[in-house]
C-alpha cells in the first residue's frame, strides 16, 4: 500500500500495521443483525446445557443430601456450598480454607432486634439536639422564653399604637362630620334668608 493512501476492509478481522493511531481513530465495525441472533441463540443453547447440567449435578447432590440428613449429618451450610458456582480451579480442586466464613442468610423472623443499641457520638449529638430543639420550642409556644417575651412586649406596644391609630382616625372623622354639619347648617341658614 502506498505511502498516505488509507486502507479500507469490509473484514473486521483485518488489522492494518504501520500506522500507529488512538483507539477513537480507528475505523467502526457494526454487527449485523443476523450475527446477534446468531450469537444470542448460541447464549441460549448454552444456558440450557448449563441448566441442564446443573440438574443433573443436583438430582446426585440430592440424593447424597437425603442420605446425609438421614444420617443426621446435613447442614444448611453444605447446600450453600453444593448449590454455589464454582468458578475457575475451585471446580478442579476442593479447597478447605479454615479462615473462609460461609455468609448465611437471615430470615426477617429469625432476627432479633436488640433493645438498646450502641450509638455512635454523632447520633448522640443530633437526638440531643432534636430534644433540646423540641423543648425550647414547647417553652417559646408558651412564653417563657427571653425571645417569647420580647415577641409579647412588642405586639402589645404594636396594639397600644395601632388601638391609639384607630381612635386618632374615629376622632378626626367625627370632627369632620361636625365641621360638615355646621357648614350645612350655615349654608341651610343661609340660603333661607335669601329667599
Amino acid at each position: 500500500m502506498p505511502k498516505g493512501e488509507l486502507a479500507y476492509s469490509n473484514d473486521p478481522n483485518v488489522i492494518f500495521s504501520g500506522r500507529k493511531g488512538g483507539h477513537k481513530g480507528r475505523m467502526r465495525t457494526y454487527t449485523s443483525p443476523e450475527e446477534i441472533d446468531a450469537q444470542m441463540k448460541a447464549e441460549k443453547e448454552r444456558k440450557k446445557t448449563e441448566q441442564e447440567e446443573a440438574e443433573e449435578e443436583g438430582a446426585a447432590v440430592n440424593d447424597t443430601q437425603i442420605d446425609d440428613k438421614q444420617a443426621g449429618s446435613g447442614s444448611e451450610d453444605s447446600d450453600d456450598e453444593c448449590f454455589r458456582r464454582r468458578n475457575g480451579v475451585e471446580g478442579l480442586i476442593e479447597i478447605e480454607n479454615p479462615n473462609r466464613v460461609a455468609q448465611k442468610t437471615k430470615k426477617v423472623t429469625d432476627i432479633e432486634l436488640e433493645g438498646q443499641k450502641q450509638l455512635s457520638r454523632r447520633e448522640r449529638e443530633e437526638i440531643e439536639k432534636q430534644k433540646a430543639k423540641e423543648r425550647y420550642m414547647k417553652m417559646h409556644l408558651a412564653g417563657k422564653t427571653d425571645q417569647a417575651k420580647a415577641d409579647l412586649a412588642r405586639l402589645a406596644i404594636i396594639r397600644k399604637q395601632r388601638e391609639e391609630a384607630a381612635r386618632k382616625k374615629e376622632e378626626e372623622r367625627k370632627a369632620k362630620e361636625a365641621a360638615q354639619a355646621a357648614t350645612a347648617a350655615a349654608k341651610g341658614l343661609h340660603s333661607l334668608s335669601l329667599k
